[in-house]
């Protein structure tokens, strides 16, 4: 096939960004720029193109596929209340990270730059496990995250790659191959929102509370101030004052649990099933207090689905309260473990809004419906959806 007649990879609608076709160009004629909903999407230098082929044979997307199945999950949480309470659920991927560290390995995730984007990095020091420590709900700049993997497996070095299931699906199929000194780690991911639609918003923020953010203190996404169910974004701003909300109250959260902000690839995942990419998946574990109420406290408890023996081999290394519990019945409440987001009618009205209007009043225009009546009744209601995820055995 000659690439030169098109300049596409896969449909635009089912491409997740996830770099794999960025990293397998052998001629580096494909770049990672933004559409304009501010999504990452590859482009190609026609001239350079020497119609190869192999963006389109490492193209997740336009593979079949064919994850991992559970072999078993845990409710578990850190014994370190204060990690737990920095971290979106229980602080198991501070366990792992440690643990791969100090076997001489390195850590792969999502982190905030110095202009507070969202990019994977890699650390080789425990000191640095905080920049990847909990949620961040924009979608992450792999960049060369992919090719550096590579060369550390090809050295020898333990790699613990952490990201969406699009992103590890993307880093397998870049690899082409099993490496026994690579563990992957995926999250159940609702969707990931628009780095744009995460800047405007911080610059929204930053004219309501006349003051600039202060850099040096990361975001929080998963503030558990009010508790792990009812959490809140947090943000500080020079001169001291802090911004903290619960999500109910937030509008960037407003629009992201309403399924406003999300890629398109997102309202129909190729990664939705309860087969997963990774070796392990770390979630929240929502409905714990019925179903192993001894590991609730509402400070946050992660599931953890045990998908391969690299991941069963990971996790019984480290030092964990857990509690084995079925996994369908555990995953039943999050149903973004197995099912895409509905996409919003009104989805390509608020993007264009956001050029023309301010922020807030953007939000407050397209994400009208309760958000206690759309996220709370979803995380906190198991009946229904134990029913219908029996089904998915």
């Amino acid at each position: 096939m000659n690439k030169k007649k098109n300049n596409f990879i896969c449909d635009i609608g089912e491409c997740t960004g996830c770099h794999a076709c960025f990293g397998a160009c052998p001629e580096q004629c494909i770049s990672m720029k933004p559409d304009p909903e501010g999504f990452l999407q590859p482009e190609i230098d026609l001239d350079r193109c020497i119609g190869c082929g192999k963006c389109r044979a490492v193209c997740p997307v336009l593979k079949q596929y064919d994850g991992n199945e559970t072999l078993a999950a845990f409710a578990a949480v850190n014994d370190d209340d204060n990690i737990r309470m920095k971290s979106s659920s229980g602080g198991i991927f501070t366990l792992l990270a440690e643990n791969i560290i100090n076997r001489g390995g390195v850590v792969f995730g999502a982190a905030f730059d110095d202009d507070l984007n969202v990019k994977h990095i890699m650390i080789d020091s425990v000191n640095d496990i905080y920049k990847l420590r909990g949620s961040k709900y924009v979608q992450s700049r792999i960049g060369d995250a992919y090719l550096t993997a590579k060369a550390m497996l090809a050295d020898g070095r333990l790699v613990l790659f952490s990201g969406t299931p699009c992103q590890i699906g993307g880093l397998k199929s870049f690899l082409g191959k099993e490496y026994e000194n690579l563990i992957t780690q995926d999250i159940i991911c609702h969707g990931v929102p628009s780095p744009s639609v995460w800047q405007k918003y911080l610059e929204y923020r930053q004219a309501e509370q006349n003051a600039k953010i202060n850099k040096t203190i990361l975001p929080e996404f998963r503030n558990k101030t009010s508790g792990w169910y009812k959490f809140s974004i947090k943000l500080s701003f020079c001169g001291g004052s802090e911004y903290i909300k619960t999500i109910d109250k937030d509008l960037f959260m407003r629009a992201f649990l309403q399924n406003l902000s999300l890629r398109r690839s997102c309202y129909q995942c190729h990664f939705k099933s309860l087969k997963r990419e990774g070796d392990l998946t770390l979630a929240d574990f929502w409905g714990v207090e019925r179903q192993v109420p001894e590991l609730f406290d509402n400070k946050g408890t992660s599931l953890v689905l045990i998908n391969s023996e690299k991941g069963a081999g990971l996790f019984d290394s480290v030092n964990a309260k857990r509690v084995e519990t079925d996994a369908v019945r555990a995953v039943c409440p999050n149903e973004a473990a197995y099912r895409s987001v509905d996409k919003p009618e009104k989805r390509e009205y608020f993007f264009n809004s956001l050029c023309t209007e301010n922020f807030g009043k953007a939000v407050k225009k397209y994400a009208k419906i309760s958000i206690k009546k759309s996220v709370y009744n979803k995380i906190r209601s198991s009946g229904g959806r134990i029913l219908r995820a029996m089904k998915l055995r």
